[in-house]
């Protein structure tokens, strides 16, 4: 399962990231491999998950960003055995940690805020052993660039990414995909 999504990455590059309802359905009907399920509550995300699915696609679920879950162990658990979402994204290196210990598909969101970030990634990295990380925002091409030259991990660019040369540029950069709520840059 781990494998197949980043292979995914490689030929679909663009990642639908949906924060609302509308997105949703708009997701389901374009051509992204790849979904970042943004939102949602507890008693909801089984069945987006399986609207999602049926149309094909993939899908990670941000487990930070769902109304109910808590920061335990258990929400990734029940993301990924009850929800049967395809992995998880997180800020917390455990939760990351425990969707790949189980098997799952994981995702680290890393805020590029300042310059410690670049100290701490290697840190954040080892303990939470995620398949990929996201950088956001992922409009700075700089900053992508000297992380893969640090990391080898697939690098996803997610935040403030407004048109098709953020896209391209991220890309460029050494990025392998990008995560948009764009819906326009879900086309390309």
């Amino acid at each position: 399962m781990k494998k197949g999504i980043v292979d995914l990455l490689t030929d679909s590059p663009v990642i639908a990231a949906v924060r609302n309802e509308e997105q949703l359905e708009t997701a389901i009907c374009s051509p992204c491999k790849v979904v970042f399920l943004l939102f949602g509550e507890i008693c909801g995300v089984v069945e987006m998950v399986n609207r999602l699915q049926k149309a094909g696609k993939k899908v990670v679920v941000h487990v930070d960003l769902i109304t109910g879950l808590g920061q335990k162990e258990a929400a990734v658990d029940y993301l990924c055995q009850v929800a049967k979402a395809d992995g998880i994204i997180s800020t917390r290196a455990h939760l990351v940690h425990r969707a790949s210990e189980q098997g799952y598909f994981s995702a680290l969101r890393i805020f590029a805020i300042d310059s410690m970030v670049e100290g701490n990634i290697k840190r954040e990295i080892g303990k939470a052993k995620p398949d990929v990380i996201e950088i956001l925002p992922g409009s700075i091409p700089k900053f992508i660039a000297r992380i893969s030259g640090i990391v080898r991990l697939p690098i996803v660019a997610g935040g403030l990414i407004c048109d098709k040369s953020d896209v391209l540029a991220a890309l460029s950069a050494g990025a392998w995909a990008v995560s948009t709520s764009r819906e326009e840059l879900w086309e390309l």
